[in-house]
């Protein structure tokens, strides 16, 4: 983990750890993450508390599905979009969307309208792929944690194959859909 020091994601800064903890491992497995430092997309991992570190996040991802990490994922493929998941009332997730004018600086509407929503202005060749990053989880306020979103550009990924472009496509597709609809 020395090499990957995207994977440890630091707590310091919360001022609710626990809540902050217990959001983002309800994304375990349902959003990639992405690790610029050795430019590799995981789908298949475990975020834990290490407890003698209690300030830090650490995402394992799983040695035995080799073929459930993306590998040579270019950085400049994914761009940070101003969205973020943050939680509604009960298990419900909802997403902030920003305005570019206005009163209003964002609406929060629910994950899989907001999903919806974004999709709708975008081209099919080009749909809605989330990702999460080292420094995503943060704090909307003092006490409710969220999660910003990067979006990875399939188009963006020339050195690799169609065939793996596809692969990532699907499964980050069949993740949020999964999430969107909820428990």
């Amino acid at each position: 983990m020395e090499q990957n020091k995207d994977l440890v994601w630091d707590l310091d800064t919360f001022s609710e750890r626990s809540q902050a903890h217990e959001f983002v491992v309800g994304f375990e497995n349902k959003l990639c993450v992405f690790s610029q430092s050795v430019n590799q997309l995981y789908t298949n991992y475990n975020i834990f508390v290490p407890r003698e570190e209690n300030r830090k996040l650490v995402i394992l991802p799983n040695p035995y599905a080799h073929f459930d990490t993306f590998n040579n994922i270019d950085p400049e493929a994914l761009i940070a979009t101003g969205l973020h998941i943050v939680p509604g009332k009960g298990p419900a997730l909802l997403l902030s969307i920003p305005f570019k004018s206005g009163k209003a600086k964002h609406r929060l509407v629910p994950l899989k309208i907001g999903i919806g929503l974004v999709n709708q202005n975008r081209p099919p060749e080009r749909p809605f792929l989330p990702v999460l990053m080292k420094g995503d989880l943060r704090e909307m306020n003092a006490t409710t944690p969220c999660l910003h979103l990067h979006a990875l550009r399939l188009d963006k990924l020339s050195d690799m194959s169609a065939l793996d472009r596809a692969a990532i496509a699907r499964v980050i597709t069949e993740r949020l859909s999964a999430l969107a609809e909820g428990p």
